[in-house]
């Protein structure tokens, strides 16, 4: 089997005031990015470009440093934008085994 390239892709909203908290996105245990959120009134396109064997990835996010009354992220309206894949969970991507 080979590899495949997808590109999955999922928005990041969160309200914040204060100081702008930080999250990070990892593929299976790989830290895929780190950013701190510094929009406000905005969300962000989160844009994850995976090269890799047909199968099942887990994507993980996580923020960074949170006390309990911090604000919330939340994510929203996951998708494939390039390749062979399918969202199976709210957690979980599948590359599939197809022609490109």
């Amino acid at each position: 089997m080979d590899k495949k390239f997808v590109i999955v892709q999922f928005e990041v909203h969160c309200s914040w005031s204060d100081v702008a908290p930080a999250y990070r996105v990892f593929v299976n245990n790989e830290l895929f990015s780190e950013r701190t959120f510094i929009w406000k009134d905005h969300y962000l396109v989160e844009n994850l470009q995976i090269n890799a064997l047909p199968g099942k990835y887990q994507v993980r996010f996580e923020p960074i440093g949170q006390e309990p009354d911090a604000p919330k992220f939340k994510v929203k309206n996951k998708r494939v934008k390039v390749g062979p894949a399918r969202w199976l969970t709210p957690n979980t991507v599948e590359i599939l085994n197809a022609r490109t």
